[in-house]
């Protein structure tokens, strides 16, 4: 086992992890009205201004309070946010949280910006925080499950509308805020409707972009995990995994799920950060454990 000293104690970081819609957010937010914290944003998409329910931001109304960082900060669609950004912008957001005695929350799904983060030498960031790493999990079955029922609910919300409002013939839908998943399927859609003159044929065409947008963010979710699993086991950032499974099967059967993600998700989460925050050094290496057994945590 290594083993090194530090001239001084290192910061304490949180990181949520997990695939696209298992929930980092809502635990996040739990989590920070329980302890004193800000939730710095990593996912990429979400740093852009706009297209608010197609991204999934959080709104304002729901973050009971709690300082985000890197949400919707910036403007240009078009803009090309890099990983050096990224670090730098979170580096600047640590020093700001931590100034004002918060614990800092990162809580987000692009994890090749995340793995750049702790790895890059340059950024040196294990040498100054001490990180715990919670894993929110729902299996594969069960979450794409969810994932197509949170594109109904975005269908219900507005989604195409604003997609349609943001949409520009000529754009690059591989660049910015417009390759958030369902964007590019559906500016497809709208570069050609006009062309179709038979409603039930646009309604056809309609229902294969949703489609499309369903089985891309579920790809998306595979690859995320294949992301998180390369980082716990072969990165070393050694996680404490909290199985959701039985929560989500409670939201897609309509269930009263408040009494399971409570017991399942937020209880052992929040005893988790607890136990990191009181101690005093950080646990190079420990075996994984789920739903809180043991605490998790890369140094």
């Amino acid at each position: 086992m290594a083993s090194f000293t530090c001239s001084a104690p290192k910061k304490k970081v949180v990181f949520i992890m997990g695939a696209t819609g298992t929930g980092k957010t809502k635990l996040s937010i739990n989590l920070g009205t329980k302890i004193s914290s800000e939730i710095i944003n990593s996912d990429k998409i979400q740093v852009y201004k706009g297209l608010d329910i197609i991204t999934n931001k959080v709104p304002e109304c729901e973050r009971r309070g709690i300082p985000h960082h890197l949400l919707g900060i910036i403007d240009d669609p078009d803009y090309d946010f890099t990983v050096d950004e990224f670090c730098q912008n979170v580096l600047d957001a640590l020093d700001l949280i931590i100034q004002n005695g918060h614990v800092p929350i990162i809580v987000g799904g692009s994890n090749n910006y995340l793995a750049t983060l702790l790895e890059d030498p340059n950024v040196a960031f294990r040498s100054k925080y001490d990180c715990c790493f919670i894993w929110i999990d729902v299996s594969l079955p069960v979450l794409f499950r969810y994932l197509g029922k949170r594109v109904d609910q975005m269908l219900d919300e507005g989604v195409v509308d604003e997609i349609r409002q943001a949409f520009e013939p000529e754009a690059d839908y591989s660049r910015g805020v417009r390759r958030a998943i369902g964007v590019p399927e559906l500016a497809h859609y709208f570069l050609i409707e006009k062309e179709i003159h038979d409603e039930s044929q646009k309604k056809k065409l309609l229902q294969h972009a949703i489609a499309r947008t369903k089985d891309n963010t579920c790809k998306l979710a595979q690859m995320q995990l294949m992301k998180i699993h390369r980082m716990n086991y072969e990165l070393g950032c050694v996680m404490t995994k909290i199985d959701s499974t039985q929560v989500f099967q409670a939201v897609l059967e309509g269930l009263d799920y408040n009494n399971l993600y409570q017991d399942i998700v937020f209880k052992p989460s929040l005893e988790i950060v607890k136990r990191f925050l009181q101690d005093p050094t950080p646990l190079l290496e420990k075996t994984p454990r789920q739903n809180g057994e043991q605490v998790s945590i890369c140094a």
